[in-house]
């Protein structure tokens, strides 16, 4: 998260790195990884970074064992992606470059 502590320096705004026990005043931004997101609700999100070789991690890809289990790794990830797309109740902004996950399909509905 280093540049999503930058970019939210740059701001007015009080940004506060999540945890299971943070809570968050309303003007603040939050900043957490998409692990953390999960139960948490806010009026507007960003999920950032969201290119191919990102989501899923092309590394952790690699070291994948066999097919069954990159099923597995793909099927929690792309579940991890849409919780975290989901915590926004009313706006949401996905950023990232092309090539783009091929994950965000889903959300898109194709």
């Amino acid at each position: 998260m280093p540049g999503a502590r930058t970019d939210a320096a740059e701001t007015r705004l009080q940004a506060v790195e999540c945890d299971a026990n943070t809570d968050v005043a309303q003007g603040e931004i939050s900043l957490c990884t998409m692990h953390r997101a999960k139960g948490l609700e806010c009026r507007a999100a960003v999920v950032a970074a969201r290119e191919d070789e990102i989501i899923p991690l092309q590394t952790r890809i690699q070291a994948v064992a066999d097919d069954g289990d990159l099923g597995e790794f793909c099927y929690t990830k792309r579940h991890l992606l849409y919780v975290a797309c989901t915590r926004a109740r009313d706006n949401l902004l996905i950023t990232g470059v092309e090539p783009v996950s091929e994950f965000l399909d889903d959300l898109r509905g194709k």
